[in-house]
């Protein structure tokens, strides 16, 4: 039988000064987070500073202009949203203004229009609405891109099309109509 190298006496039995509560780290503001879970229902107008995770239901607006609003897989918002960047895993019905990202997982859903300047549609997502990539805005004239989308089986042509869109990301399957307008 192995035994420790370190004489087993001098070890304290027990702490010196116990506590049981451990105080939480600091967190910065890029970690914090706001959560609304799933029996929680809000109408009205939700807006921070802080990202913000739904479970639950909003119907109204949402704006979160400088974080990420990440709505859960049992999550319901029947509001238009402002924000940096957006996660859907649930259900989204209403118009959807990004400056960063929009990203549509494949158990997500989105009725509404999007302006973004990048998005990202996995395999499986339902989209249905219009969808303006603009580039960002370095210059004073800002470029639009106006890109529809729906289900196909022409995923050759999905992809020249989305290469053509810029930065959407589309799965294949995917079918992608592009107008450029200035």
């Amino acid at each position: 039988m192995l035994q420790s190298t370190q004489n087993q006496s001098n070890a304290p039995k027990f702490s010196p000064s116990p506590n049981p509560y451990t105080p939480p780290k600091n967190v910065t503001s890029s970690m914090e987070q706001a959560t609304i879970g799933r029996s929680v229902v809000i109408k009205g107008e939700v807006s921070g500073a802080e990202s913000l995770y739904v479970d639950g239901r909003i119907e109204g607006t949402v704006n979160f202009a400088e974080s990420r609003v990440t709505i859960g897989r049992s999550g319901v918002i029947l509001a238009n949203i402002n924000a940096k960047e957006v996660v859907i895993m649930g259900t989204v019905t209403g118009n959807i203004h990004c400056t960063d990202r929009l990203d549509i997982r494949s158990e997500g859903s989105l009725t509404g229009d999007v302006v973004t300047p990048r998005i990202c549609v996995e395999d499986g997502a339902v989209l249905k609405g219009a969808v303006e990539v603009r580039a960002e805005q370095h210059s004073e004239k800002a470029q639009s891109k106006t890109v529809e989308i729906a289900k196909s089986s022409e995923p050759a042509k999905a992809a020249a099309a989305a290469a053509a869109a810029g930065s959407a990301t589309l799965s294949s399957g995917s079918k992608v109509m592009y107008n450029e307008s200035n």
